[in-house]
């Protein structure tokens, strides 16, 4: 089997969810969750406005856009990760990197500093953004409150659900994202990298991050940096 065989295998297993229509049905709202009309309104136009992304990842041999496909991941993740996800927490993982593309790296300087000020811009996008769709689908605004702290990483060190989403975010970066950044980036700053994630996440995302499906050369990366 061919790497990109494997790697669109690896992500039509998180898609077991979602029924993947064409990009005119990128909107289409299918989840196991039912939280009311309100929440199927919210993630349907939170899917609505990641359709546009220009960027594209291939699913079951279909280019999805990126972020549509990542959001949908990550949501699934906080279903894996803990018993009960709460709304607000499915509601920040569907719209952590909504129109993420309309804010290139690029656009803020170099180094680590402009890094750091481009992410940090991105997190107020995104939970600004979702405040937006969140009213309009006639949310409360305790329940937006709550999902832009979860978005802008604002919540305690002991708080789960915050927990829960860096987790999904690492496993989602670690299924879709870690094998082109090892393509190119040299070996010993991937080793780096790979120890401070390793710091953010709890001990049941490593197992289940070590359990996932990834090529031989990642996974023997990984167990360098853990070594």
């Amino acid at each position: 089997m061919s790497t990109n065989d494997s790697r669109n295998l690896m992500a039509s297993r998180w898609f077991m969810w979602v029924i993947v229509g064409s990009m005119c049905d990128a909107g289409l709202v299918v989840t196991n969750y039912s939280f009311g009309p309100r929440f199927q309104d919210a993630i349907s136009l939170i899917d609505e406005a990641n359709a546009a992304d220009p960027v594209t990842i291939e699913v079951d041999g279909q280019p999805l856009p990126k972020e549509l496909t990542h959001a949908r991941m990550l949501m699934e993740w906080m279903g894996r990760l803990l018993p009960e996800p709460t709304e607000p927490l499915l509601l920040a993982a569907r719209a952590h990197h909504i129109r993420r593309w309309e804010s290139p790296r690029d656009s803020f300087p170099e180094g680590r500093r402009g890094y750091l000020r481009w992410r940090r811009d991105l997190q107020m996008r995104h939970a600004r953004y979702a405040r937006e769709i969140l009213e309009k689908a006639g949310y409360e605004e305790e329940a937006i409150k709550r999902v832009e702290q979860i978005i802008r990483k604002e919540t305690s060190k002991n708080d789960p659900e915050g927990q829960a989403f860096e987790d999904g975010l690492t496993l989602v970066f670690l299924e879709t994202q870690l094998h082109d950044l090892v393509l190119r980036t040299n070996n010993d700053t991937m080793v780096d990298v790979i120890r401070k994630t390793w710091q953010k996440i709890s001990p049941a995302a490593r197992e289940l991050a070590l359990a996932s499906d990834i090529s031989p050369a990642d996974r023997s990366l990984i167990e360098q940096a853990l070594a």
